[in-house]
């Protein structure tokens, strides 16, 4: 009786729990509607998920509907059961062990999406055994912490069901239309994300599943097949794919083992010339030792010298003196009586005096070890203008010739004036790029709230603002995206596809602030970012502000090629496996004397002044689609240039 009297809740089949009655008249516990949306909470059903349907008969209510307790049913509940002990909480258990119904499935042809139930009545509480080690999908019905393997799940209701649970879908003409389907552990991704309604179709033009909804708006047109007819057919083509997965599985085997030889091959090049790099320096350190000892050995020889000098010319002096005081003081000793020894001594003072006769040696003008610290200073000074123009050669910052040479390019392509035909015109194959491969993949952490991501691979500019938390990276103001990972010291290139509208394409610096206002936050409006433009009818390139059109005709895929080392950014199109450059960013080096000068271009000016600052911070992939219908792809690096997404 409990299951289909009237104070009965159609959902765990048990007497009305505070009862709460929806819009279209049914009735159901408070916290069954709870379970049933865990994410619309238990005190409304509206809320961001979208419009909220009756589980029975699936008439929608709108959001933000606050579900109350029906106080008049409430009473009316008390009264019955204070009328009749019986059929109150007693019968609560009844629904397990009342298989009563079981019949009821039999004459019941018209179903044809439940036959996995038809067998469940008999034993609804023995359901098929799982597989070892995997949890079975558990009613959502059944009370909490007792809940049984659930038979079937039902995408209208978006629960899970036992076979006693799933009486009403098989008594209930209101509930005989659901969608059955083996049980589901995430519900949710069965359901149009957009309009909560089921998966039913599929479109053969975008190669999604839709829901109706979808089906009769957006692909209107479009050759729309059942989702089990599309399964069909695509398990017939089952085989060719596995063929080709198996295929690419053998090519990337041989890939990953040829990538390993090269690792290994990197780390012992690496450990031979750190060998190598650690000699040099050992053998340096040990000249600039031994002539550290030979410098101080040659002060010190210096010192030894000029001082034995000086010390004996001060002690000849000290002994003079010492002469002159002595006969000085013998002199004054003499009696006056005695005229012989007056004449004596006055003779021995004069010898004396005349003995130390002539100036004394002076101090020396210059001291011979004077000039060593000369010496060690012009060496410290060559040897550090060695080091920093050895470094900056090695980094390939050195000379223009260090940089990155395209094939199919002449060797002094970069002192060619950018504009030239020859530097424009020029291809080169694609499987040269593809060996600097960089999978860029979407930050939405940056993403600004009118565009839509599609996975890390797509990004579509919508109307509709969406509702991204709060990111401090987030832009505000420009309709923006950067790539994930910040890119520094090295070649990089990858490629976008365009699909849509207004689009720009480039590099920013990791730092530069999201906040900025929309006139200077854009993509190649500063000096922090720089890009290639389509604005529908051409090619354009952007830096600090100021743009460049180029005459190149429209190309779906866009090839993009950082060159860290070279300082320099280019942009290719790409098609039938070829580059074409479009334009390539670089300051141009200093012109030499005699050159002709060239008319003054303002854009190789601005890259001059302020290019090269761009590569002194970490960069990353930036997109900004500056039309309402702007759509791009991040192309797949592979072989075929083809696009995921076609044209509509």
């Amino acid at each position: 009786m409990d299951g289909s009297g009237p104070f009965s809740c159609p959902i765990c089949l048990e007497p009305l729990r505070e009862p709460v009655t929806l819009p279209c008249g049914h009735n159901f516990c408070l916290a069954c509607l709870g379970a049933l949306w865990p994410h619309r909470g238990a005190s409304g059903a509206g809320g961001p998920g979208g419009t909220a349907r009756c589980p029975l008969c699936q008439e929608p209510f709108p959001d933000g509907l606050q579900l109350r307790k029906n106080h008049t049913l409430s009473e009316l509940l008390q009264l019955r059961q204070g009328s009749g002990p019986g059929p109150g909480p007693g019968p609560a258990p009844a629904p397990t062990p009342t298989p009563t119904p079981a019949p009821a499935p039999a004459p019941e042809p018209a179903a044809p999406s439940e036959p996995p139930s038809a067998p469940q009545p008999s034993a609804p509480c023995a359901p098929e055994p799982w597989p070892a080690g995997e949890e079975p999908v558990r009613c959502d019905a059944c009370p909490e912490g007792a809940a049984l393997p659930a038979a079937l799940s039902c995408l209208s209701c978006l629960a899970s069901f036992c076979p006693a649970h799933l009486g009403p879908h098989e008594r209930s003409p209101a509930l005989r239309g659901h969608r059955l389907v083996p049980p589901l552990r995430r519900l949710e991704e069965s359901l149009c994300p957009r309009h909560l309604r089921p998966l039913e179709r599929y479109c053969r033009a975008e190669r999604v599943c839709l829901c109706e909804a979808c089906a009769a708006q957006e692909h209107r047109g479009h050759e729309l097949v059942p989702l089990e007819q599309e399964r069909a057919l695509q398990e017939e083509e089952q085989p060719k794919v596995l063929s080709a997965v198996e295929d690419r599985m053998d090519e990337l085997g041989s890939g990953i083992a040829q990538s390993r030889r090269t690792v290994a091959l990197i780390k012992s090049a690496a450990v031979a010339e750190r060998e190598r790099v650690s000699r040099l320096f050992t053998e340096a350190a040990a000249i600039l030792q031994r002539f550290q000892t030979e410098v101080l050995g040659f002060i010190d020889e210096g010192e030894a010298t000029m001082l034995g000098r000086s010390q004996g010319d001060l002690r000849r002096q000290e002994e003079q003196r010492s002469r002159l005081s002595r006969a000085r003081h013998n002199l004054s000793q003499v009696p006056e009586a005695d005229s012989v020894s007056f004449l004596q001594e006055l003779l021995a003072l004069r010898l004396a005096l005349e003995e130390g006769c002539g100036p004394g040696p002076g101090p020396p003008r210059e001291l011979s070890f004077t000039k060593s610290s000369q010496a060690v200073r012009a060496v410290r000074d060559v040897l550090a203008s060695a080091c920093t123009s050895q470094w900056e050669q090695l980094q390939g910052l050195g000379s223009d010739e260090d940089g990155l040479q395209k094939p199919g390019t002449e060797a002094d392509a970069e002192s060619q004036d950018p504009n030239s035909t020859n530097s424009l015109e020029s291809e080169a194959p694609r499987d040269y790029f593809l060996k600097f491969a960089y999978i860029v993949d979407l930050d939405s952490d940056t993403a600004d709230k009118f565009l839509q991501l599609f996975g890390t691979k797509g990004v579509k500019r919508v109307l509709c603002p969406i509702n991204y938390p709060e990111s401090p990276t987030r832009f505000t103001h420009c309709e923006q995206v950067l790539g994930e990972g910040a890119l520094d010291r090295g070649t990089y290139y990858w490629e976008v596809e365009i699909i849509e509208g207004w689009v720009s394409v480039g590099v920013m610096a990791e730092d530069f602030s999201p906040q900025e206002p929309y006139d200077r936050g854009r993509l190649g409006r500063n000096a922090h970012s720089c890009c290639l433009q389509w604005n529908g009818r051409s090619f354009s390139v952007w830096f600090h502000g100021l743009e460049v059109p180029l005459p190149q005709p429209f190309s779906p895929t866009v090839g993009i090629c950082l060159e860290y080392a070279d300082r320099a950014l280019a942009f290719y199109a790409v098609r039938d496996g070829k580059m074409s450059l479009l334009r390539r960013l670089k300051a141009s080096r200093a012109r030499r004397s005699g050159t002709p000068a060239s008319p003054i271009d303002p854009f190789q000016s601005r890259l001059d002044s302020h290019f090269a600052g761009l590569f002194t911070r970490r960069l990353k992939p930036a997109f900004f689609l500056e039309s309402v219908d702007a759509h791009l792809q991040i192309g797949p690096l592979k072989k075929s240039c083809i696009s995921v997404l076609k044209r509509r």
